[in-house]
């Protein structure tokens, strides 16, 4: 899968596109799923332009981890999930819709099913007032 300049998250990390963000340091951007597959969906992204995984420098890889476990630590307390799903896919046939690397952060209860990918835009509104407990959960909120 070769990279697009033009991608959405791409747009987004230009200051293009609007985002709900949750996270943000030198190398990452955290921001909620529009179109979230359970609530409290959050997405990770490198700031480095790569389609997939494969194609991440080492500096980046790494700090995408320290982002999703700062993250998903940031929704475990603020959510109270019984569980947390953390996912990444690369190249179409594992399900990956936007051509740059980027890790869902999913919150899971008990046999409840998770929402279509991609699929039903969440309302801003309620993104911002869900991205407003994640973040005042980080630690450098606190």
């Amino acid at each position: 899968m070769s990279y697009d300049q033009n991608n959405p998250f791409a747009r987004i990390l230009r200051g293009e596109l609007p985002c709900v963000k949750v996270y943000e340091d030198a190398h990452t951007l955290a921001m909620m799923d529009i179109m979230p597959q359970a609530e409290g969906h959050v997405l990770v992204l490198p700031k480095q332009a790569a389609a997939e995984l494969l194609a991440l420098s080492e500096e980046s890889a790494a700090a995408c981890m320290r982002t999703v476990k700062l993250v998903a630590q940031a929704v475990k307390t603020a959510l109270e999930p019984p569980g947390i799903m953390i996912a990444q896919f690369n190249g179409p046939a594992a399900g990956q819709t936007v051509p740059h690397v980027h890790f869902h952060i999913v919150p899971r209860q008990e046999a409840a099913p998770l929402r279509p990918h991609a699929a039903v835009p969440a309302d801003t509104e309620h993104l911002k007032a869900l991205a407003g407990r994640i973040i005042a959960a980080l630690p450098s909120a606190g």
